[in-house]
């Protein structure tokens, strides 16, 4: 039997740690530097939404064996990708628009996370806890980044910067527990022969 190849596992896997060690910097440039022009936030926010957005979607259609860290990517990914242009289109004066839809991102992903920790503690992985932890943090400090919005352009890019660390912290918790992958995989259909017995 053909086994399946894991090359799109790791991609997604490599993928989501990369992704999120450059949300991890940058969260805390964000806080650092909070006087950072809206053109770069904007083009920033954009490019890594729209390259975010493509490695959901290489781990959705990568079957990695639990199915936790990916279940949800299709539908994400595809807003990410959407979301991302948006702002492409005009990264110096979307700054409000970018928190609030950083902040729902961050949010929704936020809650998506809650739902795979309490997968993986069914799954029997250990660490479901650290996961679900980082996940209703994350999903507070979203909260704050689309209710201060409207508030000036320091408070917005330090609040970006902050839920820019959780949410790459909080991925890679994610993906580093969950996706394993395994080399001599086998494939979910099983391939048969039918004879007619005559």
């Amino acid at each position: 039997m053909k086994m399946r190849s894991v090359t799109p596992m790791r991609i997604a896997k490599i993928g989501y740690v990369v992704m999120s060690v450059i949300f991890c910097i940058t969260g805390i440039l964000f806080i650092a530097i909070p006087d950072i022009s809206t053109k770069f936030i904007g083009i920033f926010a954009g490019i890594s939404m729209v390259v975010f957005g493509i490695v959901k979607l290489v781990g959705y259609f990568s079957k990695d064996l639990f199915r936790l860290a990916f279940q949800f990517d299709l539908e994400f990914g595809i807003l990410l990708l959407i979301l991302g242009l948006v702002i492409l289109t005009n990264p110096e004066h979307l700054m409000t628009f970018i928190c609030i839809v950083l902040g729902i991102s961050v949010l929704t992903d936020s809650l998506f996370k809650i739902q795979i920790a309490l997968d993986s503690k069914q799954f029997g992985i250990k660490s479901w806890w650290l996961i679900l932890s980082v996940a209703i943090i994350t999903g507070f400090i979203g909260v704050l980044l689309v209710i201060f919005s409207a508030r000036s352009a320091l408070l917005l890019t330090e609040l970006l910067g902050a839920s820019l660390f959780a949410n790459g912290v909080l991925n890679l918790c994610t993906v580093i527990n969950t996706v394993l992958i395994v080399k001599h995989q086998k494939p979910d259909v099983i391939d048969v022969d039918y004879y007619d017995i005559k």
